[in-house]
Protein backbone atom coordinates (compact mmCIF):
# COMPACT_ATOMS: atom_id res chain seq x y z
CA UNK A 1 0.00 0.00 0.00
CA UNK A 2 1.26 3.70 -0.62
CA UNK A 3 1.49 6.13 1.99
CA UNK A 4 0.28 9.78 0.66
CA UNK A 5 3.75 10.85 1.14
CA UNK A 6 4.99 9.20 -1.48
CA UNK A 7 2.87 10.51 -4.04
CA UNK A 8 4.20 14.32 -3.08
CA UNK A 9 6.99 15.61 -4.75
CA UNK A 10 10.47 16.26 -3.51
CA UNK A 11 11.93 18.96 -2.94
CA UNK A 12 16.15 19.49 -0.88
CA UNK A 13 17.05 21.73 1.92
CA UNK A 14 17.47 24.46 -0.17
CA UNK A 15 15.84 25.56 -3.34
CA UNK A 16 15.64 28.33 -6.26
CA UNK A 17 11.93 30.15 -5.92
CA UNK A 18 10.76 32.64 -8.16
CA UNK A 19 8.14 35.22 -6.48
CA UNK A 20 6.81 37.16 -9.95
CA UNK A 21 4.59 39.29 -7.90
CA UNK A 22 7.53 41.44 -6.51
CA UNK A 23 9.58 41.21 -9.98
CA UNK A 24 11.69 38.64 -7.70
CA UNK A 25 12.81 36.20 -10.76
CA UNK A 26 15.09 33.75 -8.71
CA UNK A 27 15.70 33.69 -4.89
CA UNK A 28 17.89 30.93 -2.71
CA UNK A 29 15.34 29.48 -0.25
CA UNK A 30 16.33 27.53 3.00
CA UNK A 31 13.75 25.08 3.24
CA UNK A 32 13.17 24.72 6.98
CA UNK A 33 10.94 22.47 8.59
CA UNK A 34 11.66 23.76 11.93
CA UNK A 35 10.19 27.65 11.15
CA UNK A 36 6.69 27.34 11.08
CA UNK A 37 6.17 30.80 9.21
CA UNK A 38 8.39 31.75 5.83
CA UNK A 39 9.97 35.09 5.90
CA UNK A 40 11.69 36.94 3.11
CA UNK A 41 14.77 39.57 3.72
CA UNK A 42 13.36 42.86 3.92
CA UNK A 43 14.66 46.54 4.35
CA UNK A 44 13.24 50.17 4.10
CA UNK A 45 9.90 49.06 5.31
CA UNK A 46 7.17 51.79 4.56
CA UNK A 47 3.37 51.35 5.18
CA UNK A 48 0.51 52.68 3.78
CA UNK A 49 -3.11 52.63 3.21
CA UNK A 50 -4.34 52.67 -0.32
CA UNK A 51 -7.89 52.82 0.03
CA UNK A 52 -9.30 50.12 2.49
CA UNK A 53 -5.71 48.33 2.45
CA UNK A 54 -2.92 48.82 4.67
CA UNK A 55 0.09 47.74 2.25
CA UNK A 56 3.97 48.21 2.52
CA UNK A 57 6.23 49.44 0.08
CA UNK A 58 9.69 47.49 0.56
CA UNK A 59 13.43 46.58 -0.53
CA UNK A 60 14.58 43.46 -1.12
CA UNK A 61 18.55 42.13 -1.72
CA UNK A 62 17.21 38.83 -3.37
CA UNK A 63 20.97 37.22 -3.96
CA UNK A 64 23.28 36.37 -1.26
CA UNK A 65 26.19 38.02 -0.69
CA UNK A 66 24.93 40.68 -2.91
CA UNK A 67 23.56 44.02 -1.07
CA UNK A 68 23.94 46.37 -4.73
CA UNK A 69 21.06 44.43 -6.29
CA UNK A 70 17.97 46.09 -4.90
CA UNK A 71 14.39 44.74 -6.04
CA UNK A 72 11.27 47.64 -4.83
CA UNK A 73 8.29 45.76 -3.57
CA UNK A 74 5.08 46.88 -2.79
CA UNK A 75 1.98 44.40 -1.23
CA UNK A 76 -1.04 44.18 0.49
CA UNK A 77 -0.50 43.46 4.52
CA UNK A 78 -2.51 40.32 5.45
CA UNK A 79 -1.88 41.20 9.12
CA UNK A 80 1.22 41.16 12.23
CA UNK A 81 1.83 38.22 14.05
CA UNK A 82 4.54 37.27 16.47
CA UNK A 83 7.01 35.44 15.49
CA UNK A 84 10.30 33.69 17.31
CA UNK A 85 13.27 33.53 15.52
CA UNK A 86 15.94 30.71 16.15
CA UNK A 87 17.76 32.88 18.99
CA UNK A 88 14.21 32.69 20.75
CA UNK A 89 13.34 36.54 19.77
CA UNK A 90 10.28 37.27 19.69
CA UNK A 91 9.00 40.44 16.99
CA UNK A 92 5.94 41.32 15.82
CA UNK A 93 6.32 41.27 11.70
CA UNK A 94 4.42 42.35 8.92
CA UNK A 95 3.22 39.39 6.54
CA UNK A 96 1.93 39.54 3.15
CA UNK A 97 0.65 36.80 1.42
CA UNK A 98 2.23 35.89 -2.21
CA UNK A 99 2.31 33.35 -5.25
CA UNK A 100 5.39 31.77 -4.83
CA UNK A 101 7.12 29.43 -7.97
CA UNK A 102 9.13 25.86 -7.25
CA UNK A 103 9.83 24.39 -10.24
CA UNK A 104 6.53 23.72 -12.44
CA UNK A 105 4.70 24.32 -8.70
CA UNK A 106 2.78 27.52 -7.74
CA UNK A 107 0.89 28.12 -4.71
CA UNK A 108 0.32 31.08 -2.26
CA UNK A 109 2.02 31.26 1.21
CA UNK A 110 2.60 33.74 3.71
CA UNK A 111 5.96 35.50 4.14
CA UNK A 112 6.92 37.41 7.30
CA UNK A 113 9.07 40.73 6.36
CA UNK A 114 12.22 40.69 8.20
CA UNK A 115 16.02 41.74 8.25
CA UNK A 116 17.95 38.51 7.42
CA UNK A 117 21.11 40.51 6.93
CA UNK A 118 23.09 38.21 9.08
CA UNK A 119 21.42 35.10 7.58
CA UNK A 120 23.03 32.83 5.19
CA UNK A 121 19.65 33.09 3.05
CA UNK A 122 17.39 35.70 1.81
CA UNK A 123 14.12 33.40 2.39
CA UNK A 124 12.88 30.79 4.66
CA UNK A 125 10.74 28.36 3.82
CA UNK A 126 8.56 27.47 6.47
CA UNK A 127 6.82 24.14 7.25
CA UNK A 128 3.21 25.72 6.88
CA UNK A 129 4.28 27.01 3.39
CA UNK A 130 4.77 23.20 2.78
CA UNK A 131 2.42 21.21 4.28
CA UNK A 132 0.42 18.67 2.18
CA UNK A 133 2.36 19.78 -1.00
CA UNK A 134 6.06 18.59 -0.53
CA UNK A 135 8.17 15.72 1.03
CA UNK A 136 11.58 17.43 2.04
CA UNK A 137 14.66 15.06 1.78
CA UNK A 138 17.49 17.21 4.09
CA UNK A 139 20.34 15.48 2.05
CA UNK A 140 19.58 16.43 -1.27
CA UNK A 141 19.27 20.10 -2.89
CA UNK A 142 17.71 21.71 -5.50
CA UNK A 143 15.27 18.24 -6.34
CA UNK A 144 12.62 20.51 -8.05
CA UNK A 145 14.42 23.84 -9.30
CA UNK A 146 17.75 24.87 -10.51
CA UNK A 147 20.17 27.56 -10.39
CA UNK A 148 19.44 30.59 -12.41
CA UNK A 149 21.55 31.32 -15.55
CA UNK A 150 23.57 34.35 -15.18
Amino acid sequence: MQKDSELLPVIGWREWLSIPALNIPHIKAKVDTGARTSAIHAFSLERYHDDDTERVRFSVHPNQNDNDTVIECDAAIVGDRSVRDSGGHEEIRPFIRIPVTLGEFTWEIDFSLTSRDNMKFRMLLGRTAMEGKFLVHPGLSYCQSEAPSR
